[in-house]
């Protein structure tokens, strides 16, 4: 573990795209370096240690797994960047070995594994480890100024949310690489892998959901296992209710929205942008907030504070299995045709469902 005078070093496990995006936010800090990339495609940790080193950093130990890195590096944090479905035991490997652990969204695609990652997460914070998940649209100025909003009760009492993702991927995004589209390793299609940075968005704006009912289909790539458009509506234990949206299939491809509303008050979010905020009753907009760093780079700034502080990071494990166990029950809700309580979900009475029946197909 790394403290107050020490740089943090990072082991990043997965060098694909979202492992170089990981890999530019930290060679741009001062307090931060890639001491070691861990891929079994060893020409993409290649281009990504030759990525590094153009950006002036030192050369990085290249690994063909994570057991290798941590017996043959010294690291402090290491960073999943892999295929969704391997994150949960890549990060608990790091864990038991006293390793900080930030994990790309989403926090995997099976609620067993994370809710073994989760207790193990408990363990390794009372030895003083941090992990968290990336959710770096919490950090976006919009989203902070809407949720302190919230937590102010400046919007009155919430009575509902709206949350659409209306994108487009083609054929060929799918088979560019062998595990997207796939239940094993994808988890899901729109939902889980486009739309689950706005369900925890959702969440974080209006709490854990109590009820959730959906309807999940394929409405336009048949090559693949998974959904490419569904809708789902929730209620939540603080009475309101909300509609959720993500698509695949909307040519040319749209945008990603996010309006609350209230009895005081409300805010519209669009494309990580906020454009709209009244608060305390008052018709006037309000001033934007744009000066906050965001993504990346705000989320590694809190998880390498709270590394250096010893303190729980903005976004926890337990945060990203409540996001999962949504998306998750959003699948059974569609598969067994009724509505399905969240807690149940997130309890594991669901865990037998077979959610790769929920999926229609539209008329021949």
């Amino acid at each position: 573990m790394s403290d107050s005078t020490n740089t943090h070093q990072v082991a990043i496990v997965g060098c694909g795209i979202i492992g170089r995006t990981h890999a530019d936010t930290i060679a741009a800090r001062p307090d931060a370096i890639v001491t070691a990339l861990v891929d079994g495609d060893s020409a993409a940790a290649e281009a990504l240690a030759a990525r590094l080193q153009e950006a002036g950093q030192p050369e990085p130990k290249v690994y063909g797994d994570l057991g290798a890195a941590l017996s043959g590096s010294d690291i402090s944090l290491v960073a999943i960047c892999t295929p969704s479905g391997t994150h949960a035991a890549l990060a608990e490997q790091a864990l038991n070995e006293k390793k900080h652990v930030v994990i790309e969204k989403p926090l995997d695609v099976d609620l067993t594994r994370a809710r073994r990652l989760g207790a193990a997460a408990t363990r390794a914070a009372g030895h003083g480890v941090v992990s968290s998940v990336i959710s770096q649209h919490r950090f976006d100025p919009g989203s902070a100024q809407v949720s302190e909003a919230i937590k102010a009760g400046r919007f009155g009492q919430l009575t509902s949310a709206v949350a659409t993702v209306a994108w487009w991927r083609s054929d060929e995004y799918y088979a560019s690489a062998g595990w997207r589209g796939t239940w094993a390793q994808d988890g899901g299609g729109a939902l889980m892998n486009q739309g689950v940075h706005t369900v925890d968005l959702l969440l974080w704006f209006m709490g854990r959901p109590v009820n959730i009912q959906a309807q999940a289909l394929r409405a336009a790539h048949h090559e693949i296992e998974v959904e490419d458009t569904v809708v789902a509506t929730l209620t939540f234990e603080n009475g309101s209710v909300a509609t959720l949206h993500a698509t695949t299939a909307a040519f040319p491809g749209g945008r990603t929205r996010v309006s609350v509303h209230g009895t005081e008050g409300g805010a519209e979010l669009e494309d990580d942008q906020l454009h709209r905020l009244n608060v305390d009753g008052s018709p006037d907009d309000q001033p934007l907030d744009t000066d906050r760093p965001s993504g990346h780079v705000a989320q590694y700034e809190d998880i390498l504070t709270a590394i250096t502080n010893g303190a729980q990071p903005g976004i926890t494990v337990h945060d990203a299995i409540d996001a999962l166990a949504t998306v998750r029950a959003v699948y059974i809700a569609s598969t067994l045709q009724r509505p399905v309580k969240f807690l149940d979900v997130l309890e594991g009475r669901y865990d037998d469902v077979d959610v790769s029946r929920g999926i229609r197909l539209p008329p021949a």
